[in-house]
């Protein structure tokens, strides 16, 4: 039988309780007729995948297979759907429920995200799996199989929060990007460097600043250093010397040095906060007409923009590493280790085959 892999519930309460996983066996599903067989080759890690583990995430499930991000090969289809998916590498819509309105979500349902969680019984750390037509995509060619996977949850939040919310992904644009190493700020600057945006990035970490210059940033500092955003300042352009948009993922005291580098009616898009749930708006930034706009995940329409943007531009998503083998749960814990020390530079993932050899399709 095909394998996939759960969280196995153990006591704890949210934030203290980290659930172990388990190797499970899933029954080979019957396509409805408009659905594809997708045997998953690779599966990419999200933060979101870590915060289940803690219990920090909404309604996590203890049957369904754990992480959003797959690529895999259609291996057959239903009665209604096109014979020419078969045998064609597909990437997955990382969610579902939103099918095109710029503003959010538009099904009454809510938005549902792939891996973990009893809202959508769909993960993509399984062997088999199946999923409508309308919610894949051809993986772009010039990708590996580690690549394609790492590319969807992280693509798609990017995207909507360099194009959509900043509306500022245009040429000789500055860019700030906050916390360069993990997956959607190392997109952000990929994209936004393809668009022809100027792109500074901020980092504890010396060396992933260094790397984010071989990728195409102008310039970045240590967010550790006292006064950062004067250093930062420093280095923008003398023809344009602020910042026109800050895509940010952690929170914290972003708008106090904000206030400090965009220009009036600058942008600051929030798509994540990790650094804590809270984060303080001030008065500064309101006589600098500065905008917040939160940012999570995008529509299908987004994510067809994105994945076609990828194929012209032929961006690589950037890889920090991969295990192999779907039963070799050491190793897939050490990938959840790297982002629990924050030591990755990009996705981790895992590619199904490998391990031991064996196909269980």
């Amino acid at each position: 039988m095909p394998k996939a892999i759960v969280m196995q519930q153990t006591e704890g309460k949210p934030g203290k309780v980290y659930y172990p996983l388990k190797v499970t066996d899933v029954q080979t599903p019957n396509p409805g007729p408009n659905d594809l067989v997708i045997s998953i080759k690779a599966a990419a890690l999200n933060h979101r995948d870590f915060f289940l583990r803690q219990h920090l995430y909404p309604a996590p499930s203890f049957t369904t297979p754990i992480l959003a991000d797959g690529y895999g090969v259609v291996s057959a289809v239903g009665s209604a759907a096109s014979e020419s998916w078969v045998g064609k590498s597909v990437i997955l819509t990382p969610g579902r429920g939103w099918e095109e309105d710029p503003t959010g979500p538009d099904s009454p349902t809510g938005y549902k995200i792939n891996g973990g969680t009893s809202t959508l019984e769909l993960g993509t750390l399984s062997e088999v799996v199946v999923v409508p037509e309308a919610e894949v995509e051809v993986a772009p060619a010039h990708l590996s199989p580690a690549e394609a996977a790492a590319l969807p949850l992280t693509g798609l939040t990017a995207w909507r929060a360099l194009v959509t919310k900043s509306a500022n992904a245009l040429p000789g644009r500055n860019i700030l990007v906050t916390g360069i190493g993990g997956g959607v700020a190392l997109n952000v600057l990929q994209f936004a460097v393809a668009k022809g945006c100027l792109v500074f990035v901020t980092s504890g970490d010396e060396g992933k600043v260094a790397k984010a210059k071989e990728l195409g940033a102008k310039g970045g500092v240590n967010y550790k250093s006292e006064g950062w955003e004067k250093e930062l300042k420093k280095q923008l352009p003398k023809e344009r010397p602020f910042v026109d948009a800050i895509i940010d993922g952690a929170g914290g005291d972003i708008v106090k040095r904000a206030v400090k580098l965009l220009k009036p009616g600058g942008v600051i898009v929030q798509y994540g906060m990790t650094t804590s749930p809270k984060m303080d708006w001030n008065m500064s930034a309101n006589l600098q007409n500065l905008e917040l706009r939160g940012s999570t995940m995008g529509s299908r329409q987004e994510f067809k923009e994105m994945v076609a943007f990828v194929n012209e531009k032929k961006i690589k998503p950037v890889v920090s590493r991969t295990v192999k083998g779907i039963e070799n749960l050491e190793a897939i814990d050490s990938l959840f280790e790297d982002m629990r020390k924050g030591s990755q530079f990009g996705k981790l993932v895992v590619e199904l085959d490998g391990g031991d050899g064996k196909s269980k399709l």
